[in-house]
């Protein structure tokens, strides 16, 4: 018969695989540490390079104004204020007469139902030169003009409609006017 006797002063355990694992963590760990430094470093880069490119644009945008500033001046004087005030007047009215009719009522024929009759338009460029069409429209009911307001909003020549005001019928007019604003995108 046997015994087992274990003469050491503590018992044997085995701890390799343990301290392999956790090597191997630590290992990991180390690597994950270092990549998120580089990556911390590299934001910090982009973010320095992002306020200096910010810092020039500031400083061109500082030298413009005072051109800017320096051009008003300029037009300003009394003698250039009628001829700024005549070319402002003039490139309006250009710009309105850059609006194609032709168009205009080819582009609105194609959405318009048959039972709608267009009794008014008025075109208004925007700042922008964006078109808006201010519109009268008259039917004998509301189902075609709900069918208009559809077909301009599924269409890409025409974007939000917002119908203002309607007017029932009258002696002197016997059809529903609605008067709507829709934007347009005629190019000018």
């Amino acid at each position: 018969m046997r015994i087992g006797i274990n003469l050491a002063t503590e018992p044997f355990r085995r701890e390799r695989a343990v301290l392999i694992a956790s090597a191997i963590v630590s290992g990991l760990m180390l690597a994950s540490f270092a990549m998120l430094s580089l990556l911390v470093w590299h934001e910090h880069q982009a973010k320095d390079e992002a306020r200096g490119a910010v810092t020039g644009l500031e400083k061109q945008i500082a030298l413009v104004d005072q051109d800017q500033s320096k051009v008003n001046g300029v037009l300003r004087t009394s003698g250039n204020t009628e001829t700024l005030v005549r070319n402002l007047f003039l490139n309006n009215l250009i710009g309105r007469k850059s609006i194609s009719w032709t168009r205009t009522f080819g582009d609105l024929e194609q959405v318009m139902p048959y039972s709608v009759r267009l009794v008014s338009i008025r075109p208004q460029v925007n700042n922008r030169n964006e078109i808006q069409l201010d519109m009268v429209v008259g039917c004998t009911s509301v189902e075609p003009i709900i069918d208009l307001i559809k077909r301009l909003e599924a269409s890409p020549l025409f974007g939000g409609t917002q119908v203002h005001t309607a007017l029932p019928p009258s002696q002197s007019e016997p059809l529903l006017r609605y008067r709507i604003s829709v934007n347009y995108a005629q190019k000018l």
